[in-house]
């Protein structure tokens, strides 16, 4: 039986990154995962990048997952590959109403980068391989956990493996979560969302935005050089509908209902999915320990999903290094409840907070609707209330 500190469960962006910010602290990891990055990725030479399209799956990197991600290495080696800086957020319903942020606010040079999850996720493996107390295995599946006061072993394949901590970091549809029999608390918001790689008429832009329409927001992430990701959400049934167009079909429809700064675009790739909220019931149970989104999915409407996922592993390696300079156990009981107090009221106020923008913008109601654009057109002037709240929205 191989023995560890940490097993990770999940080797995505969170995953990964939690493997190299506990492996900082000397602890001994494993971490499992089902795939692994393209090799061509994870070799030395980033040549390979060029000749690659770009990816549906694209974040939105805070300034504050930026700073940490940096500490830990990860973030020079995306900067490295590609990514698009945006300096300006736009929100509105009709144009009186618009609402833009501007990193000048917050006296930064931009507020934040849209990345490809698959290369932010291939930056922190090539991480992983320059730490030697990192064990990886992969391709490799969790099939049971039998937790104890003090350890946890699981069974990887046909091999069992002990651990002091289990880190859940597998996603929405966690198995840790389940095997671990802890609840959730959630709703489908019965919308979904659609995905698409265009190519724009306009150059690189710094400005992300959202536009709401009839309740159904559309947003455009930018990308380097002619690129965006575009978001369309709407009803299930309608977002099956332009999920079976053609490229050339769906390029008209985007054009009829996007709005018209989008400029002329040209459709490359798509893909969809549902829209759901999910939260852990704990955080903690004994030795597991789960992170990211199988702790809490989020309504991506405002892209803070993966950052919330950071937050949880900047706050792991906190309460960690803490206990370990005090000559407490890591892995206590104390201790993980730091981590889970810590990190369950302001994830939850995040959730609550999208939640009450999303619902807000759906109801079709007179007074609502002058309501929310009255909001606003006054948080387009509120002052040091407004640099506040973008301050937060970016992790500082």
């Amino acid at each position: 039986m191989e023995r560890f500190d940490c097993l990770i469960i999940g080797g995505g962006m969170v995953g990964a990154t939690t493997a190299v910010a506990l492996a900082e602290l000397g602890l001994k990891i494993a971490l499992v995962d089902t795939h692994k990055p393209q090799p061509e990725l994870l070799a030395e030479a980033s040549s390979f990048i060029d000749t690659q399209d770009f990816n549906l799956r694209v974040s939105a990197i805070s300034l504050g997952s930026e700073q940490f991600l940096q500490q830990l290495q990860i973030w020079q080696q995306v900067l490295e590959w590609r990514a698009c800086p945006y300096r300006r957020l736009g929100v509105w319903e009709h144009g009186m109403s618009y609402a833009e942020f501007h990193c000048d606010q917050i006296k930064q040079s931009h507020l934040g980068h849209i990345v490809e999850n698959h290369l932010l996720q291939a930056s922190a493996w090539r991480q992983m391989q320059n730490k030697p107390n990192i064990t990886v295995f992969a391709p490799a599946n969790l099939q049971a956990i039998d937790c104890h006061p003090d350890k946890v072993i699981a069974r990887i394949d046909d091999k069992e493996i002990y651990c002091e901590l289990l880190l859940g970091a597998d996603g929405g549809n966690s198995n840790v979560r389940r095997m671990a029999e802890i609840g959730t608390s959630g709703w489908d918001y019965q919308h979904s969302a659609m995905l698409i790689n265009v190519i724009t008429e306009h150059e690189q832009q710094d400005i992300t935005w959202q536009h709401f329409i009839d309740g159904a927001p559309v947003a455009m992430l930018p990308l380097p050089g002619n690129r965006a990701s575009l978001v369309w959400y709407d009803k299930p049934n309608t977002i099956n509908e332009l999920a079976n167009l053609s490229n050339a079909q769906l390029q008209q429809k985007i054009l009829d209902h996007f709005p018209k700064r989008l400029g002329q675009i040209e459709v490359v790739d798509k893909a969809a999915f549902p829209l759901v909220r999910r939260h852990a019931n704990q955080y903690v149970k004994g030795r597991v320990v789960l992170l990211g989104d199988a702790a809490h999915s989020i309504n991506p409407l405002a892209g803070q999903g993966v950052n919330l996922g950071f937050k949880d592993v900047k706050a792991l390696q906190e309460v960690i290094a803490t206990a370990i300079g005090s000559g407490e156990h890591y892995a206590s009981a104390k201790v993980l409840q730091r981590y889970e107090k810590q990190r369950r009221n302001d994830n939850l106020l995040m959730m609550t907070t999208m939640d009450l923008i999303y619902r807000g913008f759906k109801q079709p109601s007179g007074p609502i609707k002058l309501l929310r654009n009255l909001g606003l057109f006054g948080a387009q002037r509120l002052g040091p209330i407004k640099d506040k709240v973008l301050a937060y929205a970016c992790g500082l």
